[in-house]
């Protein structure tokens, strides 16, 4: 399998990796600067010339991938049958600069509704590095002339048209998503609700409304056997308290504030990084 189709892979599946690319060579080494390979917990794609070169960094790559670092790496390795040896002698004669790269796994996000407001919200969300999922039952809000406003997205954006039970989607939305329910109807928003409440793999819940929206769905949800530890999944009213704008660009600014406070928080809390030379 060539390198890229094996960091397309890893990113499919939501695994991490490191991209390792050789960035310059002096003397004689078994591939040019641009060579590059992709390793993965268990598995690494491409090569960047075998030998010691090649296991030690692959050996660092793992290391990274168990701290969870975010900071690439350059790592410079000499050549010579002089030179100190972890995995046999390479006596190619030169020196190579390899450059170790963290390939993490981006958030995903499910918006369940693309009205107004979820509109707004796709665009603010495209602009950044994630898979972001658009449902809607509704085909006219997912068609292309709708989304025009997304062909230079820089996420992945996944449409899914659902004209009866849009709950069905959550079942296939990858482990961790932030699930945000603001459709058109209050019953489709409940049926979503109950549904992600009943899907462990899930990440947050958001749902936009009032708080007597909130209470009568939570009477709703407790009667149909969830508890107080399930509901406190959810997240009601979303966005930032202090933004009191009721028009739909406010409320998505609000909201994808909010959104992007917590992905930071989930970088900030990862283990120690890896340094290195």
């Amino acid at each position: 399998m060539q390198w890229i189709t094996a960091l397309e892979r890893l990113r499919s599946r939501r695994e991490p990796g490191v991209l390792v690319t050789v960035v310059a060579v002096r003397g004689h080494a078994p591939r040019e600067a641009g060579a590059k390979m992709v390793v993965g917990a268990d598995a690494a794609w491409g090569s960047i010339g075998g030998g010691n070169l090649e296991a030690v960094a692959v050996e660092r790559a793992r290391t990274m991938l168990l701290s969870a670092g975010d900071e690439p790496v350059l790592l410079t390795a000499d050549l010579s049958d002089k030179a100190p040896v972890e995995h046999g002698v390479q006596c190619c004669g030169g020196e190579v600069t390899v450059l170790l790269e963290p390939l993490s796994v981006v958030p995903a996000v499910a918006v369940f509704g693309v009205g107004h407001v979820g509109l707004e919200l796709a665009r603010i969300l495209a602009r950044h590095d994630l898979d972001l999922h658009l449902v809607d039952s509704r085909p006219e809000q997912l068609g292309d002339e709708t989304l025009r406003c997304l062909d230079d997205a820089v996420a992945r954006v996944h449409r899914h048209h659902v004209p009866v039970l849009p709950e069905l989607v959550l079942g296939g939305l990858p482990a961790g998503t932030h699930v945000l329910v603001m459709t058109h109807d209050h019953a489709e928003d409940a049926a979503i609700l109950d549904a992600a409440l009943r899907t462990p793999h899930l990440g947050p819940i958001g749902l936009i409304g009032s708080s007597a929206k909130w209470a009568r769905f939570r009477r709703k949800l407790l009667a149909e056997g969830h508890t107080e530890a399930d509901l406190s999944r959810v997240t009601t009213p979303i966005g930032v308290p202090d933004l009191t704008g009721k028009q739909p660009a406010v409320i998505a600014l609000g909201v994808a504030t909010a959104l992007l406070r917590e992905f930071e928080h989930r970088d900030a809390s990862r283990p120690s990084r890896v340094t290195g030379g």
